[in-house]
């Protein structure tokens, strides 16, 4: 005797509901993919201008060597900042701030350094050690985050009354390995009178008190520094100069 197997009998409802399970399944398998594709996107789209914030924020330390290019002049401690294009430690024709007066007479830069620290405008300071005397080169490091693409240095001559040598916002290196080198000028604060008396003058030459109070015969504002006169204590033989008194190499090391 034959068996036949018949196949189960589906009601119209049982297939009409399994259609639309089947259809359901679909819709949310395309959802799916369609999340998936819609947040690929949007990480890829993204991701340049998060690498591209990273690379324009990102620390950029320098190399920075001052030479003194001078006979007889000494360098306090140079003090370096890396700013705003539009910053300057000082303007030629005006008067100093309290600060840098305070470099110029006294070579003293920590109140400076404070001040620099404290503003945004500026990104980071750095400064050398000790006296740098005549042809002789210090190196420090220095860094900085763009936008602030500019350097500044300054100490002060020794023995002068308030001249400072100073670099005044150069652009720096872009890439790593690059440098580039600029010469270096003196600028007399116009704080103190030129009476190059040692008695006026500190350092270990003179030994004389750094500051001094206002007084009439103060010129009041910054210009190029005109050197030794020969007065007073100092012979013009032994410490003048002429054009500029230093050198500055800065390369991009990182």
């Amino acid at each position: 005797m034959s068996h036949s197997h018949r196949t189960p009998a589906y009601s119209r409802t049982d297939l009409f509901h399994s259609r639309i399970a089947i259809n359901n399944d679909l819709r949310g398998f395309r959802m799916k993919n369609a999340t998936k594709t819609l947040i690929s996107f949007a990480l890829l789209s993204l991701s340049p201008s998060l690498l591209a914030s990273s690379y324009y924020y990102h620390e950029r330390v320098y190399e920075v060597t001052v030479t003194n290019l001078t006979k007889g002049i000494a360098f306090t401690p140079v003090l370096g900042a890396t700013h705003l294009p539009r910053n300057q430690l000082f303007r030629l024709g005006e008067p100093v701030t309290d600060n840098v007066e305070r470099v110029a007479e006294g070579g003293d830069i920590g109140p400076l350094r404070a001040e620099l620290d404290a503003s945004s405008q500026y990104s980071a300071t750095a400064a050398s050690e000790g006296l740098l005397t005549n042809g002789q080169s210090v190196t420090f490091e220095i860094t900085s985050q763009r936008p602030h693409s500019r350097i500044s240095l300054i100490s002060m001559l020794l023995p002068t009354n308030d001249t400072m040598v100073s670099l005044r916002g150069k652009r720096l290196p872009r890439y790593i390995g690059t440098s580039v080198t600029y010469q270096m000028h003196a600028y007399d604060a116009g704080t103190e009178a030129n009476d190059e008396l040692c008695a006026n003058i500190p350092g270990p030459l003179c030994g004389g008190q750094p500051f001094s109070a206002d007084a009439p015969t103060d010129e009041g504002y910054v210009y190029p520094s005109p050197g030794i006169h020969g007065e007073g204590d100092l012979a013009q033989s032994a410490y003048d100069w002429q054009g500029a008194v230093a050198k500055v190499r800065i390369k991009r090391i990182q």
